[in-house]
Protein backbone atom coordinates (compact mmCIF):
# COMPACT_ATOMS: atom_id res chain seq x y z
CA UNK A 1 0.00 0.00 0.00
CA UNK A 2 1.10 3.08 -1.40
CA UNK A 3 1.71 6.17 1.35
CA UNK A 4 -0.30 8.39 -0.40
CA UNK A 5 -3.58 8.36 -2.39
CA UNK A 6 -4.93 11.47 -4.95
CA UNK A 7 -7.33 14.11 -3.35
CA UNK A 8 -10.25 15.65 -4.70
CA UNK A 9 -7.81 17.90 -7.01
CA UNK A 10 -6.03 14.78 -8.19
CA UNK A 11 -3.32 15.68 -5.97
CA UNK A 12 -1.12 13.38 -3.96
CA UNK A 13 -1.75 13.23 0.05
CA UNK A 14 -1.18 11.35 3.16
CA UNK A 15 -3.27 8.25 2.69
CA UNK A 16 -4.80 9.03 6.28
CA UNK A 17 -6.31 12.56 5.12
CA UNK A 18 -9.01 10.43 3.71
CA UNK A 19 -10.02 8.59 6.71
CA UNK A 20 -12.99 11.34 7.96
CA UNK A 21 -14.28 14.48 5.78
CA UNK A 22 -12.65 16.74 8.09
CA UNK A 23 -9.43 15.21 7.98
CA UNK A 24 -8.70 17.03 4.30
CA UNK A 25 -8.77 20.31 5.50
CA UNK A 26 -6.83 19.93 8.13
CA UNK A 27 -4.09 18.03 6.54
CA UNK A 28 -3.91 20.60 3.68
CA UNK A 29 -4.08 24.06 6.27
CA UNK A 30 -2.58 22.99 9.36
CA UNK A 31 -0.94 19.52 10.07
CA UNK A 32 2.71 20.12 10.22
CA UNK A 33 2.68 24.05 9.35
CA UNK A 34 5.18 25.76 11.73
CA UNK A 35 3.69 27.04 14.78
CA UNK A 36 5.05 29.95 16.85
CA UNK A 37 2.26 31.59 18.95
CA UNK A 38 2.18 30.43 22.17
CA UNK A 39 -1.72 29.98 22.59
CA UNK A 40 -1.51 27.87 19.48
CA UNK A 41 1.30 25.88 20.64
CA UNK A 42 -0.50 25.50 24.43
CA UNK A 43 -3.68 24.33 22.87
CA UNK A 44 -1.87 21.91 20.32
CA UNK A 45 -0.28 19.98 23.17
CA UNK A 46 -3.34 20.10 25.89
CA UNK A 47 -5.31 18.64 22.88
CA UNK A 48 -2.69 16.10 22.31
CA UNK A 49 -2.90 15.04 25.58
CA UNK A 50 -6.75 14.60 25.45
CA UNK A 51 -6.24 12.75 22.54
CA UNK A 52 -4.26 9.91 24.63
CA UNK A 53 -6.37 6.65 24.15
CA UNK A 54 -8.95 8.67 21.64
CA UNK A 55 -9.44 8.83 18.17
CA UNK A 56 -7.94 12.48 16.62
CA UNK A 57 -11.54 12.67 14.86
CA UNK A 58 -13.08 13.07 18.44
CA UNK A 59 -10.66 15.88 19.19
CA UNK A 60 -11.07 17.75 16.33
CA UNK A 61 -14.64 17.52 16.19
CA UNK A 62 -14.81 18.85 19.36
CA UNK A 63 -11.81 21.54 19.43
CA UNK A 64 -14.20 24.63 19.41
CA UNK A 65 -15.82 23.29 22.29
CA UNK A 66 -12.23 22.74 23.83
CA UNK A 67 -11.06 26.34 23.05
CA UNK A 68 -14.24 27.81 24.94
CA UNK A 69 -14.25 26.00 27.90
CA UNK A 70 -10.54 26.76 27.94
CA UNK A 71 -10.53 30.51 27.51
CA UNK A 72 -8.96 30.00 24.13
CA UNK A 73 -5.85 28.62 25.40
CA UNK A 74 -4.99 31.73 27.27
CA UNK A 75 -2.39 29.72 29.50
CA UNK A 76 -2.41 33.05 31.75
CA UNK A 77 -5.68 33.16 32.38
CA UNK A 78 -6.20 28.89 32.70
CA UNK A 79 -3.70 29.06 35.08
CA UNK A 80 -6.63 31.23 37.45
CA UNK A 81 -8.69 28.44 37.05
CA UNK A 82 -9.67 26.21 40.16
CA UNK A 83 -11.58 23.32 41.58
CA UNK A 84 -14.55 24.89 40.86
CA UNK A 85 -14.11 25.23 37.04
CA UNK A 86 -12.90 21.60 37.14
CA UNK A 87 -16.42 20.76 38.71
CA UNK A 88 -18.32 22.47 36.00
CA UNK A 89 -16.02 21.08 32.81
CA UNK A 90 -16.81 18.02 34.52
CA UNK A 91 -20.21 18.97 33.59
CA UNK A 92 -19.20 20.23 30.01
CA UNK A 93 -20.39 17.57 27.34
CA UNK A 94 -18.73 19.59 24.94
CA UNK A 95 -15.43 18.04 25.95
CA UNK A 96 -14.04 14.96 27.04
CA UNK A 97 -14.61 14.77 30.59
CA UNK A 98 -11.49 13.25 32.49
CA UNK A 99 -10.66 14.92 35.50
CA UNK A 100 -7.03 13.96 35.09
CA UNK A 101 -6.74 15.25 31.90
CA UNK A 102 -8.76 18.43 32.83
CA UNK A 103 -6.91 19.19 35.77
CA UNK A 104 -3.17 18.72 33.72
CA UNK A 105 -4.46 21.49 31.47
CA UNK A 106 -4.51 23.79 34.33
CA UNK A 107 -1.63 22.55 35.80
CA UNK A 108 0.44 23.12 32.52
CA UNK A 109 -1.18 25.93 32.25
CA UNK A 110 1.04 27.63 35.20
CA UNK A 111 4.28 25.48 33.99
CA UNK A 112 3.74 27.56 31.26
CA UNK A 113 3.39 30.75 32.74
CA UNK A 114 6.96 29.88 34.16
CA UNK A 115 8.46 28.91 31.24
CA UNK A 116 7.52 31.97 29.09
CA UNK A 117 9.00 33.80 31.62
CA UNK A 118 11.86 31.95 32.22
CA UNK A 119 12.19 31.42 27.90
CA UNK A 120 10.72 34.41 26.71
CA UNK A 121 8.24 32.67 25.15
CA UNK A 122 6.77 29.05 24.42
CA UNK A 123 8.12 29.22 20.96
CA UNK A 124 11.48 29.76 22.21
CA UNK A 125 11.51 26.27 24.27
CA UNK A 126 9.94 24.23 21.91
CA UNK A 127 11.80 25.65 19.07
CA UNK A 128 15.13 24.93 20.25
CA UNK A 129 13.73 21.37 20.49
CA UNK A 130 13.39 20.54 16.74
CA UNK A 131 15.40 17.80 15.71
CA UNK A 132 18.01 17.35 12.82
CA UNK A 133 15.76 16.22 9.77
CA UNK A 134 18.59 13.42 9.32
CA UNK A 135 18.21 11.85 12.20
CA UNK A 136 14.47 11.27 11.77
CA UNK A 137 12.55 7.83 10.69
CA UNK A 138 10.75 8.14 7.44
CA UNK A 139 7.87 9.68 6.99
CA UNK A 140 4.86 8.23 9.30
CA UNK A 141 6.78 4.99 10.53
CA UNK A 142 7.12 5.97 14.03
CA UNK A 143 5.09 7.41 16.95
CA UNK A 144 7.58 8.39 19.07
CA UNK A 145 11.77 9.72 18.58
CA UNK A 146 14.69 9.93 20.45
CA UNK A 147 13.79 13.62 20.47
CA UNK A 148 10.21 12.93 21.37
CA UNK A 149 11.72 11.53 24.22
CA UNK A 150 13.87 14.04 25.27
CA UNK A 151 11.57 16.74 25.09
CA UNK A 152 9.24 14.79 27.30
CA UNK A 153 11.81 14.00 29.34
CA UNK A 154 12.35 17.77 30.14
CA UNK A 155 9.00 18.94 30.51
CA UNK A 156 8.25 16.54 32.95
CA UNK A 157 11.05 17.52 34.73
CA UNK A 158 10.23 20.56 35.35
CA UNK A 159 6.85 19.24 36.46
CA UNK A 160 4.35 18.94 33.10
CA UNK A 161 1.69 16.54 33.02
CA UNK A 162 0.01 14.03 30.38
CA UNK A 163 3.20 14.94 28.15
CA UNK A 164 4.59 10.97 27.33
CA UNK A 165 6.90 10.81 24.29
CA UNK A 166 4.15 9.55 22.51
CA UNK A 167 1.96 12.68 23.10
CA UNK A 168 5.09 14.91 22.39
CA UNK A 169 5.76 13.25 19.03
CA UNK A 170 2.15 13.70 17.84
CA UNK A 171 2.45 17.67 19.22
CA UNK A 172 5.95 17.81 17.71
CA UNK A 173 4.36 16.37 13.78
CA UNK A 174 0.89 18.66 13.95
CA UNK A 175 3.10 21.93 15.24
CA UNK A 176 5.87 21.25 12.51
CA UNK A 177 8.79 20.78 14.45
CA UNK A 178 8.89 17.59 12.16
CA UNK A 179 7.26 17.51 8.57
CA UNK A 180 5.80 14.08 8.94
CA UNK A 181 3.83 14.24 5.10
CA UNK A 182 4.60 12.03 2.92
CA UNK A 183 7.50 12.04 0.59
CA UNK A 184 4.52 12.26 -2.17
CA UNK A 185 2.10 14.33 -0.33
CA UNK A 186 1.51 17.43 -2.45
CA UNK A 187 1.26 19.60 1.10
CA UNK A 188 5.07 18.00 2.27
CA UNK A 189 6.56 20.96 -0.42
CA UNK A 190 4.70 23.65 1.32
CA UNK A 191 5.27 22.65 4.85
CA UNK A 192 8.88 22.60 4.06
CA UNK A 193 8.41 26.10 2.83
CA UNK A 194 6.37 27.09 5.44
CA UNK A 195 9.72 25.97 7.43
CA UNK A 196 12.55 27.28 5.66
CA UNK A 197 10.64 30.90 5.74
CA UNK A 198 10.79 30.52 9.77
CA UNK A 199 14.20 29.82 9.93
CA UNK A 200 15.46 32.45 8.10
CA UNK A 201 13.30 34.79 9.81
CA UNK A 202 14.76 33.81 13.12
CA UNK A 203 18.29 33.32 12.23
Amino acid sequence: MTSTLLGPDGQPRCRWCASAPEFLHYHDAEWGFPVTDDHRLFEKLCLEGFQSGLSWRTILAKRENFRKAFLGFDYRRVARLGERDVERLLGDSGIVRHRGKIEAVIHNARMAEEMAQREGSLASYFWRHEPDPAQLAEPQTASASASSQALSKDLKKQGWKFVGPTTVYAFMQAVGLINDHAAGCVTRARVEQARRALALSIS
